[in-house]
């Protein structure tokens, strides 16, 4: 089953459905044949598509919104949190092309803040699946959960076979002792690759696909502070991401631990196609696994030297 399928299946099922787009149709292509006056097009006018979205929700209706990330989450950004998020209505924001996925484009299509943005908007939850497994065993429950939602869309297909989603919770693949991965959308791909060659190192590594970044599974993240690193992986700023999400829950919980985040310093990639964009900005399963062992013998070395200068 591909996303419009089971778009196009949920609608049928369920009259209050509508599809919008702001001609944006990658994802929707053969839904208006099925849906008719169900599915609206409204052009290029992200901000009009919410705000009509608002208007059909307020009405009883589940818009389910389609535009690409960067546009979705900063030109219309007012009207999600003001007509979508404060009066909690059930708007269903779908993101094409978020993160790396934007991969030929330059920094105006280039969506990596866009989960700070969404997660800081009130009643808003916020998904971002890992592949088309992933992206589909979550969104029958997110359209159907009555708070608006933002999902970074993701219909890549690996030969990985995802867990149930349970909303709010993360899927935990594997617990560690000497570090814990934890990721979200595209990079999962990367972060099983570096597990494997992090594993042939002899290191017991937990790996958690954190799925759902708001409402976020607070004891998925304290598991993982056990571990002796716990290490972040996003396509994403550093600054309002899964870095952040974090670093907020250790101190709500007054916990700590020592943390390696690999995130989008305050700089744009650079546009390429994905396996180029990947390996320039050092994201590839390698340069993780890579990173991962320089900081681990890098804290080895400095606590050999702590050790000799004490004595």
């Amino acid at each position: 089953m591909t996303y419009e399928e089971l778009l196009t299946q949920q609608a049928l099922a369920d009259d209050r459905f509508v599809v919008m787009t702001a001609e944006n149709r990658a994802l929707v292509r053969n839904i208006y044949a099925h849906l008719g006056n169900r599915f609206i097009d409204t052009g290029i006018t992200e901000q009009t598509m919410i705000g009509a979205a608002a208007g059909l929700a307020l009405r009883g209706r589940i818009p389910v919104v389609h535009a690409l990330a960067s546009f979705l989450t900063m030109r219309a950004f007012e009207f999600v949190r003001t007509d979508a998020g404060i009066p909690n209505l059930p708007i269903k924001l779908s993101s094409f092309i978020p993160g790396f996925l934007s991969d030929g484009n330059g920094p105006t299509h280039q969506a990596i803040e866009d989960i700070s943005l969404m997660r800081g908007i009130p009643n808003m939850t916020v998904f971002a699946p890992a592949d088309e497994d992933d992206l589909l065993k979550m969104l029958p429950q997110i359209w159907n959960y009555p708070s608006p939602s933002y999902v970074r869309i993701n219909t890549r297909k690996t030969e990985f076979e995802h867990a149930p989603f349970e909303f709010g919770k993360a899927e935990v693949i594997a617990e560690g002792s000497d570090v814990t991965i934890l990721t979200y959308g595209l990079l999962f791909e990367q972060v099983l690759e570096a597990v494997k060659i992090l594993e042939a190192e002899g290191l017991s590594v937990g790996f958690v696909n954190m799925r759902s970044l708001k409402p976020v599974d607070e004891q998925a993240i304290l598991n993982a502070a056990k571990s002796n690193l716990v290490v972040s992986v996003e396509d994403h700023f550093l600054t309002g991401g899964l870095y952040s999400i974090i670093a907020e829950v250790l101190l709500k919980h007054q916990a700590s631990a020592k943390v390696l985040p690999l995130a989008l310093n305050e700089k744009w990639f650079k546009p390429s196609l994905l396996p180029k964009v990947l390996e320039h900005e050092g994201f590839t399963g390698k340069q993780i696994a890579e990173k991962i062992l320089g900081y681990n013998t890098k804290a080895v070395q400095a606590t050999i030297a702590a050790q000799e200068f004490s004595e």
